[in-house]
């Protein structure tokens, strides 16, 4: 069975309601059976500072629906080691720090910010639709 880490950008847009029809049913089946995602991505949606009280408790009711990998030594020094080899973000790093150490499919929109890392298997659902 394939195990997916979901990326921020995937969960915003689901959130929002902005997933073409084909992307969506891609990303219903990883919620249903892989929902997890990195304490950055819990952190990154849950700060937007513009949520409402409402829209705050519907996107923590959401998340919690989901596993949340927290930030080990190994994946904190992971990603310092892909932020010493590229150029890279330290969200992003630690995020796909956690994708590989956790060996699981990379679920994001965003495949240029990931596409120099070694040993990151990346999943995009908008690529090939029509």
């Amino acid at each position: 069975m394939k195990i997916y880490l979901i990326d921020t950008n995937i969960i915003i847009y689901y959130a929002n309601g902005s997933l073409p029809i084909e992307v969506k049913k891609i990303v219903n089946n990883i919620l249903e059976t892989s929902f997890n995602i990195s304490v950055i991505t819990k952190v990154e949606f849950l700060g937007w500072k513009r949520h409402t009280d409402k829209t705050f408790k519907e996107a923590k009711r959401f998340l919690s629906y989901g596993h949340v990998f927290r930030i080990t030594n190994k994946i904190a020094e992971h990603a310092i080691n892909l932020k010493r080899e590229i150029n890279i973000k330290t969200p992003d790093a630690l995020i796909a720090a956690t994708a590989i150490q956790h060996e699981t499919i990379l679920v994001t929109r965003n495949g240029d910010d990931f596409k120099n890392i070694k040993k990151l298997d990346i999943l995009n659902p908008f690529e090939n639709i029509k």
